[in-house]
């Protein structure tokens, strides 16, 4: 019998590569997603696209969704504080592993499986290392279909904010700019794929500039 793991999930493409490939082994299934919200806002952390959407994600995948939910501006002792309360109780439940669409942030990895092993878990990095413009594309031939709803405009165009993410936009990328965004340049939320029951309905809300990012509102539809 697989082992169960939560998948941190982001709503974006890195989080939906690894869940297929956790789907494609047998090692482990995915007992549920867990997404961090901006309570403040109602919307996914970072992201900035609304629950309703992430919701309605998680139904056509049809996986448990579990949120954590931080005030906007949030120290990041806040945020491990309650991703560790939530933590602990899926550990007494009997799941002890989390799962990340990390691909080469060698820190990132090391802080996500230092916090876990404090706790007696451990991490789960489906597509660590693969190469990200092979990884941009697998994502499309797979049939997978993603809109960019933040970029970070010191490295990328605002306009770039709001594009589907698909072979023109990654023809577009500036050079220095990762095509799966793994430094933060972009992030993106899916809205089909091959493991999704139906399509997500949206449309193209306001364009909004926060600081330096640049955020695209997707609307329910």
């Amino acid at each position: 019998m697989p082992n169960k793991t939560l998948l941190s999930w982001s709503g974006g493409k890195d989080s939906a590569l690894s869940l297929y490939e956790i789907q494609k082994a047998s090692d482990y299934s995915v007992a549920a997603l867990l997404t961090t919200i901006t309570e403040d806002y109602d919307r996914i952390s970072m992201h900035g696209v609304r629950r309703v959407l992430l919701e309605r994600q998680a139904e056509a995948l049809d996986l448990p969704l579990q949120k954590i939910y931080i005030p906007k501006d949030a120290t990041n002792g806040v945020y491990e504080s309650r991703l560790r309360a939530f933590l602990e109780e899926r550990l007494r439940e009997g799941i002890d592993t989390v799962a990340f669409g990390d691909i080469f942030l060698q820190d990132l990895r090391q802080y996500r499986e230092k916090n876990l092993a404090q706790l007696g878990m451990q991490g789960l990095f489906p597509i660590w290392k693969r190469d990200s413009h092979e990884l941009a594309s697998s994502f499309l031939e797979l049939g997978f279909k993603a809109v960019v709803v933040c970029v970070d405009t010191s490295v990328l165009d605002a306009p770039f904010a709001g594009r589907v993410f698909d072979e023109e936009f990654l023809r577009d990328l500036p050079a220095n700019v990762d095509p799966c965004g793994e430094n933060g340049e972009f992030h993106s939320f899916v809205v089909d794929g091959p493991n999704f029951t139906q399509p997500i309905g949206h449309r193209l809300g306001e364009v909004v500039r926060r600081n330096r990012f640049c955020f695209c509102d997707l609307l329910p539809a």
